[in-house]
């Protein structure tokens, strides 16, 4: 079929590899952000949970085509000449930050506040109970939603077309208006999107498996008789 040989020339795969980067990129700032933001929420100083809470307000409430041509077309102006790629991964960035901070504020709040009390009576700083309490278990909290959002930032990020990154969007978009093919190359476009998908589906479970304590403590009780004969019958123990 003709998108499928579309789909492994050399335009497809480097405009493929480039998707890939700038999601990566602009997730892992998002990320980055968002936990910091989220942390702004909480301090007991109110101006900087005003200042968070603005900048969530607005990055959630206006749109990412906005917000991406804005820092193309604005930033030049103000003496700042980046490239299109640089923009687009500075505007994802910017925008999932905001998305981030709700997302970690809610894993953060989901971990039952007597362990922080306990962590307290055993002598640890409040970073000693952030570091080894609390985002040891908000992570498993936080983990699924962020893999959505990967997902999303994946499909979001077509929108870099608009200022020429070129991307799998631009490159499918040039090649029909070459050939007048738009099934083709439509469809080997949503061909490396799909496998994209799949991979990050893919790398977020295996994570998801590896951070679930249960499952762990399941697997280790199979491996050990010892540890299973204890588990079904309590007389064992």
């Amino acid at each position: 079929m003709e998108f499928l040989h579309k789909a492994v020339s050399a335009d497809f795969l480097t405009a493929s590899l480039l998707t890939f980067v700038l999601t990566v990129l602009s997730m892992a700032l998002g990320i980055v952000g968002g936990v910091l933001l989220a942390l702004a929420k909480g301090v007991p100083f109110a101006p900087v949970r005003w200042l968070a809470d603005a900048y969530i307000w607005f990055f959630r409430g206006t749109p990412v085509l906005l917000q991406l041509i804005f820092v193309f077309n604005v930033l030049p102006l103000w003496g700042l000449s980046l490239s299109p790629f640089t923009c687009a991964v500075i505007a994802l960035s910017l925008n999932e930050v905001a998305y981030m901070a709700e997302i970690v504020r809610g894993g953060l709040l989901g971990v039952d506040r007597g362990q922080r009390t306990a962590a307290r009576m055993l002598g640890l700083s409040e970073a000693g109970i952030l570091r080894w309490v609390v985002l040891p278990q908000a992570t498993r909290l936080i983990l699924p939603p962020t893999g959505n959002q990967f997902i999303g930032m994946l499909k979001t990020s077509a929108l870099a077309s608009v200022v020429s990154v070129q991307d799998l969007m631009l490159t499918a978009q040039r090649q029909a208006a070459a050939d007048f093919d738009y099934v083709g190359s439509l469809g080997a476009a949503a061909v490396h999107y799909l496998v994209l998908t799949t991979l990050f589906t893919f790398a977020l479970r295996q994570v998801e498996r590896r951070l679930d304590v249960n499952r762990r403590a399941a697997a280790r009780r199979t491996k050990d008789p010892v540890l299973t004969t204890a588990a079904v019958d309590p007389a064992a123990r």
